[in-house]
C-alpha cells in the first residue's frame, strides 16, 4: 500500500479502505443528485480552497467531448486568465457517509467510475448545520490530466455543452441538473459560473426555437446536437459508472 495525497491506495492507485472503517465522499457535480449506493447519511455543506469549473472533458463524443465540472485549487486558478474572474469561497455540495459493511463494495464502485483523469484526494467538508468538519474523499480532475481543458470562452463553452451528447446523456442536462441541485442545497449555495453557463444555454435554446440560431451546427455556430456513434446506456448502473463527482 502507498499513500497519495493523504489517501491510502493500492499498487494500481485504487482506493484502499479497511472493512471496519466507514468513510465519507464529497460530491460537487452529479453526485449531488445521483448519490452513491449504500449511503446512510447525506449532508449539504461546502469545502474551501477550491474553485468549481466546467473544465473537464466528458459526456460527449471523441471528436467533440462534452464538459463536466472539476475542482481547481484556488491558488492555481488565481494564476489563470478566466473570463469568470470571481468564484465563491465555498464550493457547495453534499457529503455521503458509507457504512463500514459496505465500504469495500462502494470503493470498488467508485474505482469503476474513476475515469477521464479524476484522482483521489481528501479535503475537510463543512456541514451546513455548523457541526464539526468531516474528512471526505473527493475525486478531482487535476490540471495535469489529459482531459483537463482549462479556461474557455463562456459563450463557446455554453454552445459546446448544448451540442454535446454521449453515453451518459445530454451534456445540457448535466449542466441544468447541477444548477438546480445547487440552488436547492441552500439560499447561498449557488455558483455564478454554473448560473451564467445555464443562462447562456437557455438563451441559445430560445434562439433555436425562434429560428434565430446561426451557423450549420458546428461548435460556435448553430446549436444542433453533435452526431455520435455511441450506444445509449441500457441501465442506470451502466450510466452511473461514468459519474463520480
Amino acid at each position: 500500500m502507498a499513500e497519495t495525497n493523504g489517501v491510502v491506495v493500492d499498487a494500481a492507485g485504487h482506493l484502499s479502505t479497511s472493512p471496519n472503517e466507514e468513510f465519507w465522499i464529497f460530491g460537487y457535480g452529479s453526485l449531488i443528485w445521483k448519490p452513491p449506493p449504500h449511503y446512510d447519511r447525506r449532508i449539504p455543506g461546502w469545502v474551501t480552497g477550491y474553485v468549481r469549473r466546467f473544465w473537464q472533458d466528458h459526456r460527449g463524443t471523441p471528436n467533440a467531448p462534452g464538459r463536466v465540472v472539476t475542482l481547481i485549487e484556488r491558488s492555481f486558478w488565481a494564476s489563470l486568465a478566466d473570463a469568470h474572474d470571481s468564484a465563491p469561497e465555498k464550493v457547495w455540495g453534499t457529503a455521503y457517509r458509507i457504512k463500514a459493511e459496505h465500504v469495500k463494495e462502494v470503493a470498488e464502485y467508485l474505482d469503476i467510475r474513476e475515469i477521464n483523469g479524476y484522482t483521489i484526494h481528501y479535503t475537510p467538508f463543512h456541514p451546513a448545520d455548523g457541526s464539526a468538519p468531516i474528512r471526505t474523499l473527493v475525486y478531482i480532475g487535476t490540471p495535469d490530466n489529459d482531459q483537463f481543458v482549462g479556461p474557455q470562452d463562456p459563450q463557446a463553452l455554453a454552445q459546446h455543452i448544448q451540442q454535446s451528447e454521449g453515453p451518459s446523456g445530454l451534456n445540457r442536462d448535466y449542466l441544468l441538473e447541477l444548477e438546480k441541485a445547487l440552488d436547492e442545497l441552500s439560499p447561498e449555495s449557488g455558483d455564478a459560473h454554473i448560473t451564467d453557463l445555464s443562462d447562456r444555454l437557455r438563451e441559445i435554446e430560445r434562439e433555436d426555437k425562434s429560428g434565430d440560431g446561426k451557423g450549420d451546427g458546428e461548435v460556435g455556430g448553430g446549436h444542433g446536437h453533435v452526431p455520435h456513434e455511441f450506444a445509449k446506456v441500457s441501465s442506470v448502473d451502466e450510466q452511473e459508472e461514468t459519474e463520480k463527482i
